[in-house]
């Protein structure tokens, strides 16, 4: 029997309601112009992140609350200050499989219903999926124990689909001070970083924002540049972080992200730590994605609306032994690691993985 979870407040509901009637629409036209617009001027397409209400094979009951089982207890949120090591993180590098408009996070089991989404890793993500169909499932990420799905709206130019090529980096890292506590993520825990609907502003000032928009030597764009240097060498790129703090009881929760937190400071110290109602430190995903187009840019837009419009989602379906070991061999050891589990700078700790990337 499931436990009655807290609900969310009505207004919340209501609110998110009301921005998915309010959220379809066309594309801006001017997508690369820098300026911002005024939020409610800028319409999106697809998933608007409304509350679930919809029946799925992780969620019999549609309510949107899938619980952790078991749940995580007893945790409280690490104040420790480990010996300092500059990295603590390694790289799932994994290629984009497919591209379609769904969202099994957002829109399970509704094909179509989504705006059109890159997918990256597990290949047969779809509307459809679940823990059970993407766990042990075949992928492009170097790890072949990392079935996981990662997805992120696709780029265009114009009406001509931009995919990234090529192996894209999604580090895995400590987002507290506090390397030595984090934990892999539970099997099935997926969440959504960022919103569709977010303005220019609230995207510049999102907790995830790393360096947004980059070209040749334009950073910081909020918004896709306009122009970037017609050179070879010159690809958009853009970074961005997931929150890392789990409540340790689900593995998802309406909004798709009220499960998860993003670290804070820890009073008088410049130390990030996990919020006391998030106690679980788990690693921050950071998404370094490079798309293969330059020059004029004033047509390129993303299939959810302008550049500020960036977010992704991240469906966990790691074997588990595997995620671990590089967990605890990268990220609580303090290395720089590639996707094998390899520092270059610290050759005397060996690999996590073998040369096939897979555990000895």
């Amino acid at each position: 029997m499931r436990s009655s979870p807290k609900r969310l407040p009505a207004l919340l509901i209501g609110s998110a309601l009301l921005a998915g009637t309010l959220g379809v629409g066309t594309l801006a036209s001017a997508a690369g112009d820098s300026r911002e617009a005024p939020a409610a001027a800028v319409a999106h397409t697809g998933h608007t992140m409304a509350v679930s209400a919809q029946a799925s094979g992780d969620d019999p009951d549609g309510d949107g609350y899938i619980p952790a089982v078991p749940q995580v207890t007893g945790v409280t949120p690490s104040t420790n200050t480990p010996p300092p090591r500059y990295f603590h993180e390694f790289q799932a590098n994994c290629s984009v499989t497919h591209t379609a408009a769904d969202d099994p996070i957002v829109y399970p089991g509704q094909p179509g219903k989504s705006h059109d989404h890159t997918f990256m890793g597990n290949t047969s993500t779809n509307a459809g999926s679940t823990t059970a169909s993407l766990y042990g499932g075949a992928t492009t990420c170097k790890a072949p124990a990392d079935a996981s799905g990662y997805w992120m709206p696709s780029l265009y130019k114009g009406d001509q689909k931009i995919l990234p090529v090529g192996p894209q980096t999604i580090y895995y890292k400590a987002g507290v001070t506090d390397y030595t506590s984090v934990r892999p993520f539970p099997k099935g825990l997926r969440f959504v970083v960022g919103d569709p609907m977010q303005s220019a502003d609230q995207f510049r000032h999102h907790r995830g924002f790393v360096e947004g928009w980059e070209c040749g030597d334009s950073y910081f764009n909020t918004d896709i540049p306009t122009s970037c240097p017609d050179r070879a060498d010159v690809q958009l790129n853009i970074r961005f972080q997931a929150p890392s703090c789990w409540d340790g009881k689900y593995l998802d929760t309406p909004d798709h992200k009220s499960h998860m937190a993003y670290p804070v400071v820890k009073p008088g110290t410049n130390d990030n730590m996990c919020p006391a109602d998030h106690p679980v430190a788990l690693p921050m995903i950071e998404f370094k994605m490079a798309f293969p187009v330059n020059g004029d840019m004033s047509q390129v837009h993303l299939a959810s609306g302008r550049g500020y419009s960036f977010h992704y989602d991240f469906f966990n379906a790691w074997e588990e032994r595997t995620l671990k070991a590089m967990v605890d061999h990268c990220i609580v050891g303090g290395l720089q690691c590639d996707a094998r589990g390899y520092d270059q700078t610290h050759p005397e700790a060996g690999a996590a993985l073998n040369t096939d990337y897979r555990l000895p």
